[in-house]
């Protein structure tokens, strides 16, 4: 008999109900306790959902108000002290100022937020622990105890999740150089016995504990750290599921299968070979959770497959297998079921988390019952599956064939970037120090509303352009009168950046309520990326070149690149993603002559998504990053030498792949460094990176508003590691969710910072001359 649960369920909600409660809470609509109320309601929604389905285990514990890393800080008494909180302050005010800042009219009482990055290779932030040598951990967990107490109290059977203390050593950081936080490990793992303990005077029988770094390639002593942290865990009287996932084990499979716990699961979609290996070294009386059903993408299970995978765990060990999703159903829609948006034919090949809960209700009850008492639902999947693979929706003939034709050079500028530079400066005549933004201005209510009113009905195309042809105007005019010596349109007219793009390239689809959570209360709507990809029109040139017509600065041309197209849709599962990623720079490409074609000088293809993309085994990045580079050098292609091409990524570390962010051979690239005080650039000052770099002077995602000095002083430490000749000046990243007032207070202490940096370096000229 197998027992079924999912490693986590998404916690927006349906309709998104979190995030609303969450920005209504920021604007002090709504109070704190109502707050409660509403991820109170969420949270045993989805309990009920997990327990209705059959899953035989309720996971508990994974639905932060904001981040489930935040959640561990406190849980785990972590706070750093920068943060100065006093004794009067309440757990949810240090959260929310841990998550987003505090600004201040002083800026040396202005508060940080702590750094945010990418969850392992998904879409997913999560903020980032702060560790030093005098970091304490202790036991204040008591929020989770509460929800624990009160999953049990709805009858549910209950299993707590924590992130395993090695993994959450892992991802935070020190800022003392030198420091191992690998030291710490003997004092927090205390704190974590104390948690188990308390969870078993509740009842608990089992606690899944999530180590994901168990797919990295980890220095020795990370591993070895393994086995003494999970003997002293081991005393506690819970019986421990030991959970990775996003990769497959290799050289630490044995020592996983070795463990002191109860049980191990592993992702049978990312590393389905492993499952033998495992089943010969995990001993027998341990129980193995098999991870059949896709957590991170949407694409309907083959349950057939999934039943032949599992055959012979099942065999070697009947009463000792679970079956579960391969990671967290985060990164999923909460159901795709009942979505109008998408058509019929594709919606049968699609499942949200909804209808994954579904897949192992079925999976169980053909094991446990016998597969003729769930045969009509195994045929409709098999006649899914088959469909999707037959279709000719899938496949493009002139797509394939342009593949097969592209010229092997094509991914090469004519001329090497001394040349390109010289020629781009003769061309737009720019300052010292030339301001910018990343792209996006805010996204006002009267943009949403036109939005919904062209998608109602209520107003036409022509009514809508004519409010986005306004807004865009506006946002011309605002950055004028700031005097930023580069502009944007402001992408008034975009609902996305990945969106935007996909409904206007062949071979996508969209759904009308599939949001996922990208951090707090951000949430996405990926495109599902099913067939072949072409562009048919022009999708950005008439904005463009209307902004531009408005001034006559230049104006940057705006487009997201292959890679974060890739990284942040649901991508087909029949095909290389290297393949998928060609199509999509040469579509890309395609729009990028059109602007050139329409007299814009410079053009930013966006890859924030980038680094994501990497496998999780080191081992394994150069190929990766040889065909991510090449896609977006594709992408680039066939453009003048004074062309200037940009790009963007941000919230990820990027020092160990300079080379490869180098080979892009971008002319500018903008980045994200102010929540690190600018400790990203040093990697590029060391590397001596050639091409010109806008390190962010402020964090756009915080409402705090920076100082002139502040922005004046991070800009100085970039220029002891980059030339100040080859340094813009911009923000971290786009603009779109924040307000105009904050924003336009924002820039103009930039645009001051930028004139200050100037004179600054035109009296050390003067000085040197006389």
């Amino acid at each position: 008999m197998i027992k079924t649960h999912v490693l986590g369920f998404p916690r927006i909600g349906k309709d998104r109900e979190l995030k609303f409660a969450l920005e209504s809470f920021w604007r002090d609509e709504i109070s704190e306790i109502s707050l409660e109320d509403t991820a109170r309601s969420l949270r045993q929604r989805h309990w009920h959902a997990q327990r209705e389905s059959g899953l035989d285990f309720v996971t508990v514990g994974d639905a932060p108000l904001y981040d489930h890393v935040l959640d561990h800080i406190q849980w785990l008494g972590c706070e750093p002290t920068r943060f100065r909180f006093k004794k009067d302050q309440g757990a949810r005010e240090r959260y929310f100022t841990m998550a987003r800042g505090v600004a201040h009219t002083n800026a040396s009482q202005s508060t940080w937020a702590l750094e945010m990055t990418k969850w392992f290779d998904t879409n997913y932030h999560y903020l980032v622990p702060e560790f030093s040598p005098e970091t304490n951990f202790s036991d204040c967990a008591q929020a989770l105890i509460d929800q624990v107490a009160e999953a049990c109290a709805l009858g549910h059977r209950v299993k707590p999740v924590l992130i395993g203390p090695l993994t959450f050593l892992w991802l935070g950081k020190s800022k003392r150089g030198g420091f191992d936080r690998l030291t710490l490990l003997d004092a927090l793992v205390p704190a974590y016995q104390s948690i188990l303990h308390r969870l078993s005077e509740l009842g608990v029988g089992w606690v899944q504990i999530d180590e994901p770094i168990l797919g990295l390639e980890l220095p020795q002593a990370w591993s070895q750290a393994f086995e003494r942290t999970y003997h002293a865990l081991h005393q506690a009287p819970v019986k421990l599921m030991l959970t990775t996932y996003f990769s497959s084990l290799e050289g630490q499979l044995a020592m996983a299968c070795k463990l002191p716990v109860a049980g191990l699961h592993i992702d049978a979609v990312r590393a389905p070979d492993e499952l033998r290996a495992v089943l010969d070294w995990l001993p027998a009386h341990k129980t193995l959770s098999i991870g059949l059903i896709n957590g991170r993408n949407i694409w309907r299970t083959d349950l057939n497959q999934a039943l032949s995978t599992i055959r012979p765990a099942l065999e070697k060990r009947p009463d000792a297998v679970w079956i579960s999703s391969s990671c967290s159903l985060l990164h999923v829609p909460y159901t795709l079921r009942s979505d109008s948006s998408i058509d019929t034919e594709l919606r049968s090949w699609l499942a949200g988390a909804h209808e994954k809960l579904d897949e192992l209700a079925i999976l169980k009850a053909a094991v446990n019952s016998g597969q003729a008492t769930v045969a009509k639902a195994l045929g409709e999947a098999q006649r899914a599956c088959d469909a999707r693979a037959k279709s000719t929706r899938v496949l493009d003939p002139a797509v394939r064939s342009r593949i097969a034709a592209n010229d092997s050079k094509r991914d090469r500028r004519t001329s090497p970037f001394t040349v390109r530079q010289r020629l781009q400066r003769e061309r737009f005549g720019l300052p010292l120090y030339p301001t910018t933004t990343i792209g996006s201005f805010p996204q006002t209510k009267e943009i949403r509303a036109a939005r919904a009113a062209r998608k109602n009905g209520d107003i036409n195309e022509s009514q809508y352009h004519d409010v986005m042809r306004s807004e865009i105007a506006h946002v011309v005019r605002q950055q004028n009168e700031l005097g930023l010596d580069v502009l944007v349109h402001g992408e008034a007219e975009r609902n996305d950046m990945v969106e935007f793009f996909g409904e206007r390239l062949n071979g996508f689809a969209f759904s009308g309520n599939g949001w996922v959570q990208s951090y707090g209360s951000r949430c996405v709507k990926p495109p599902i990326l099913f067939g072949d990809v072409s562009r048919p029109e022009p999708m950005t040139v008439a904005w463009t070149t209307f902004a531009q017509s408005l001034t006559d600065k230049p104006v940057k041309g705006m487009l997201t690149g292959p890679i974060t197209i890739l990284q942040w849709s649901f991508v087909r599962d029949d095909q290389p993603r290297e393949t998928t990623a060609h199509q999509l720079a040469l579509a890309i490409n395609d729009e990028v002559l059109d602007l050139e074609g329409a007299g814009v000088g410079m053009i930013q293809i966006d890859e924030p998504a980038i680094r994501e993309g990497l496998p999780l085994r080191q081992s394994k990045w150069p190929a990766y990053l040889k065909w991510a580079a090449e896609a977006f050098r594709v992408a680039a292609s066939g453009v003048r030498d004074d062309t200037q091409i940009h790009t963007h990524m941000c919230y990820s570390e990027f020092n160990d792949i300079l080379p490869d962010i180098a080979a892009m051979d971008a002319d500018v690239i903008t980045i994200e460094t102010s929540r690190s005080d600018m400790e990203l650039l040093r990697g590029f000052g060391e590397f001596k990176y050639p091409n010109e770099i806008g390190p962010g002077v402020y964090d756009i995602h915080s409402p705090r508003v920076p100082e002139t000095s502040e922005m004046i002083r991070l800009m100085q430490k970039a220029a002891t590691v980059i030339p100040p000749e080859n340094l813009w000046v911009n923000p971290d990243c786009g603009l779109k969710t924040r307000a105009w007032p904050e924003t336009l207070a924002a820039l103009r202490n930039m645009v001051k910072a930028a004139q200050a940096l100037r004179e600054q370096a035109q009296q050390k000229v003067s000085e040197t001359t006389e």
